[in-house]
């Protein structure tokens, strides 16, 4: 059985620090691509960040550049996301996917998502 479990979220303030891990099981975890996704209230989901299946982060949204670092660890079957100088514009569920291609597929892998509230 697949499962993708996120965890880490909170609540943070503004310029705080948060890690997302998500912990893969159920597959081959180090022949897929590990993505993270966030949801913000009204708003589509948007793609965060890829790590190729050989560990090369690519893809950062341009509001996340330089701010969120997205890395794996394919001995543990896990992802993880640092969230660093955090906005409240970061305020989102935030998903872990996984897929065999870096563009999304319906047959993609997700998690129920975590939540991330930057809010003073």
């Amino acid at each position: 059985q697949v499962q993708l479990v996120e965890s880490g979220g909170g609540l943070v303030q503004p310029g705080g620090s948060l890690r997302l891990s998500c912990a893969a099981s159920g597959f081959t975890f180090s022949s897929y691509n590990m993505k993270w996704y966030r949801q913000a209230p009204g708003k589509k989901r948007e793609l965060v960040a890829i790590i190729t299946i050989v560990g090369v982060p690519t893809n950062y949204a341009d509001s996340v550049k330089g701010r969120f670092t997205i890395s794996r660890d394919n001995a543990k079957n896990m992802v993880y996301l640092q969230m660093m100088s955090l906005k409240p514009e970061d305020t989102a569920v935030y998903y872990c996917n996984a897929g065999t291609t870096v563009r999304s597929r319906p047959d993609d892998y997700w998690g129920q998502g975590t939540q991330v509230t930057v809010s003073s």
